[in-house]
């Protein structure tokens, strides 16, 4: 028989153990850790967004200022385009009323032809053809018997008194007054005629308006 050797087999049912003597645990590769660099990494991401928000702020700014820039010049241009509009119908006026105003003594000699007759056959066509053109043009005659004397659209060339007007007033039109719009380019010359000095018509005009009821009254005047 022979002899078995003691705790043999509690031996060979121990784990093996690496020949270099290092543990199994110790013996697995371990994470890499990261470095100074790396960890410092996400603080410095920071770093490339205000350059982007400094950038935007920049656009943001010069899209103000040529925001402004472009209004301005906007306004500029429609300032530009009302002058331009109001001076060309100054000067469209200018040259109107030059015109017309070389026409006014052609219209004076119709007005005179007018009076007296002899507007007639193809003269007469003539003049009223001028006288609607003159008139789509804008001209306007003015001056009438009877209506108070003005001086800012009448010219005075004559001056007598008379007991039936109870203010300086137009008796007779010498040459009527021409205007475009409110613009006057010649008077209405004209015969004007003041009350009768020391005169009281309106004293006058009551007399006269009670002998009227007197007559009216009585059947009329009675014959002496």
């Amino acid at each position: 028989m022979t002899e078995e050797t003691p705790g043999f087999d509690e031996q060979s049912q121990q784990p093996d153990v690496p020949s270099s003597g290092v543990p199994a645990d110790e013996a697995e590769p371990k994470a890499a850790t990261p470095s100074e660099e790396e960890a410092a990494a996400p603080a410095g991401d920071s770093g490339p967004d205000a350059g982007l928000v400094a950038q935007l702020d920049q656009v943001r700014t010069a899209l103000g200022e040529r925001t402004a820039d472009l209004q301005r010049l906007q306004a500029e241009y429609q300032n530009y385009r009302r002058r331009v509009e109001r001076d060309r119908i100054a000067v469209k006026e200018v040259a109107a009323v030059n015109l017309l105003t070389d026409l006014l003594p052609v219209l004076d000699d119709i007005g005179r032809a007018r009076e007296h007759g002899e507007l007639v056959g193809g003269f007469k066509s003539v003049a009223e053809s001028l006288e609607s053109t003159v008139a789509k043009m804008g001209l306007q005659m003015f001056g009438k018997e009877g209506e108070p004397f003005d001086p800012t659209i009448h010219e005075a060339l004559m001056h007598s008194y008379a007991p039936d007007v109870t203010e300086t007033t137009c008796v007779a039109i010498l040459q009527p007054g021409y205007r475009i719009g409110e613009r006057t380019i010649r008077p209405a010359r004209v015969a004007v005629a003041e009350p009768q000095p020391g005169a009281q018509p309106g004293k006058q005009a009551e007399e006269g308006t009670e002998a009227a009821a007197d007559d009216k009254e009585t059947g009329g005047p009675q014959e002496g």
